[in-house]
């Protein structure tokens, strides 16, 4: 599907405007090749360019990736397009495998998302010009590629960890695409490891976001959350054991600002578990977030503008899992920050597996699954026996649905499913429907933090119903209008301000 102002398109092709990388894509008829707008080549001649609105719709309509301008490594903003939340949050699920099975997966995916199968197509061929399956294989393939030229994994385990099914495939896919094997795509300085060495040392992807990026304030949200044992945040980094897959290993993610990546070092003794280690990230770190759009659109409310240009960059931190994301909600029902970490570390001491060694200085255990939580006695959780059942309550509701901390219908639908379980009410829903769930309209109007920001020059703070009401004009970007209300409250300004200048 072609972009309709295709003039307008290749001026931003002959500026070469950064400003448009990652939504949108030149396919060039007289070479069959794609590019991001910002591909350092000559520019090539209006009648031989085509526009999409995807990497993935370039690509089904038989065009190859740019290797100089390597459209794998572009921001990942098509989920953003035309602000349709249903496609965002199919992406988000892709990412995470939910179409590893090919075309028959997409009514499912569908189905979770509460649309037909035939409006989930219709979508993404009006919002990024691609089928949902088109999408899935494109990625995987451009992360195949990322891995090639960024990393020493040897070729097997590269096939292996992008999904492909075989390294016949795998070598197939490359030859039809690249027009070369994958071993020719690797540069040359980059000499292959064996799996042990490659494990050992970690893998380091960098992921591209759109400027402006307030790490700070990101550091800060991790940094007074942490878990002792579990993550570890300094100025400069933010490190945490994962648990993926029966297994256990580590990820640390750093800051590149001069080039506008976020740098993600990952030591995981399963290739297989990459995709879905690299996708938490993403939500962690709210990578995806085309955060100019966000913020043009809060700013026309007056109240919100003066702290959207006080904080251009500032994201919506996401969850590394979802029970332990609600868990952590659970536990900070009523109480402060600091007190729902301290309970946080009890409950890992309490409920997680013994400690491993050899992951990271500081870092020996992984936070605890459902199962260790139904099984553990909670008797020594300084808490209210009511929470405590609430917990009991959750665990064995992420066991018996292993998708309830996935999109799922509508934002008011999920907030529902959620708000089912014994002890989460609507504070507790919409808080993991934001961070878990990703919903960026979820909103808990009740938090105190967010109705002592919005209170009125005279103090008078809003009713959770006012400040709702007040929020409409926010939509679909609430998630983010709580997060500069959140940023903008007086009791975390010293915290964020220790960030910045430690």
């Amino acid at each position: 599907m072609d972009l309709l102002d295709s003039d307008a398109c290749y001026r931003v092709i002959q500026t070469r405007d950064a400003r448009f990388d990652g939504r949108l894509f030149v396919a060039v008829t007289s070479t069959g090749i794609y590019c991001r707008p910002i591909c350092p080549a000559r520019t090539p001649k209006r009648e031989n360019c085509r526009f999409f609105a995807s990497a993935a719709a370039s690509q089904e309509e038989g065009f190859r990736p740019c290797l100089r301008c390597r459209p794998e490594t572009a921001p990942d903003l098509a989920s953003w397009r035309g602000t349709s939340n249903t496609v965002s949050r199919a992406l988000a699920l892709i990412a995470e495998g939910a179409l590893d099975g090919g075309e028959a997966g997409v009514d499912a995916l569908a189905e979770r998302l509460g649309v037909g199968g035939r409006q989930l197509r219709r979508l993404f061929k009006q919002h990024l010009g691609a089928t949902p399956v088109a999408v899935a294989q494109t990625r995987r393939v451009l992360f195949a590629k990322q891995l090639i030229q960024e990393t020493r994994m040897p070729l097997a385990e590269v096939a292996l960890a992008a999904g492909f099914g075989s390294i016949r495939r795998f070598n197939e896919t490359f030859q039809d695409l690249y027009q070369r094997p994958p071993s020719a795509l690797r540069r040359k300085q980059a000499v292959e490891t064996t799996s042990s060495a490659a494990a050992e040392a970690g893998v380091t992807l960098r992921l591209r976001y759109r400027p402006p990026y307030d790490w700070a304030a990101m550091l800060a949200y991790l940094s007074a959350r942490a878990i002792q044992g579990v993550e570890q945040v300094s100025d400069s980094r933010y490190l945490r054991t994962v648990s993926q897959d029966g297994a256990v290993g580590t990820v640390e993610v750093s800051h590149e600002p001069a080039r506008n990546n976020l740098v993600a070092r990952i030591r995981f003794p399963r290739v297989q578990s990459l995709p879905a280690i690299v996708a938490r990230v993403r939500r962690v770190f709210d990578v995806g977030a085309d955060i100019e759009v966000i913020g043009a659109h809060l700013s026309r409310d007056p109240f919100l503008a003066p702290l959207v240009a006080l904080r251009p960059g500032l994201r919506a931190p996401g969850a590394w899992d979802g029970f332990e994301l609600a868990v952590r909600a659970i536990l900070g029902q009523q109480v402060t920050v600091v007190a729902a970490r301290r309970l946080a570390g009890q409950l890992v001491g309490l409920c997680a597996d013994a400690p491993v060694d050899g992951l990271a200085p500081g870092l020996s255990r992984a936070f605890p699954s459902p199962e260790r939580v139904v099984a553990t006695d909670l008797g020594a959780l300084g808490m209210p026996s009511a929470r405590k059942a609430s917990l009991k309550a959750l665990a064995e509701a992420a066991l018996a649905d292993p998708l309830l901390f996935q999109p799922f219908g509508t934002v008011e639908e999920g907030v529902a499913r959620l708000r089912s379980i014994r002890g989460v009410g609507e504070w507790t829903a919409q808080y993991i429907a934001l961070r878990a769930l990703r919903e960026t309209d979820a909103f808990p109007a009740s938090d105190v933090a967010l109705l002592r920001s919005a209170a009125t020059d005279a103090g008078a703070r809003p009713t959770p119903e006012d400040l709702l009401q007040r929020a409409e004009p926010w939509r679909p970007w609430r998630a983010y209008a709580a997060q500069h209300l959140w940023a903008a409250d007086p009791g975390l300004l010293p915290r964020l301000q220790e960030v910045r200048h430690g």
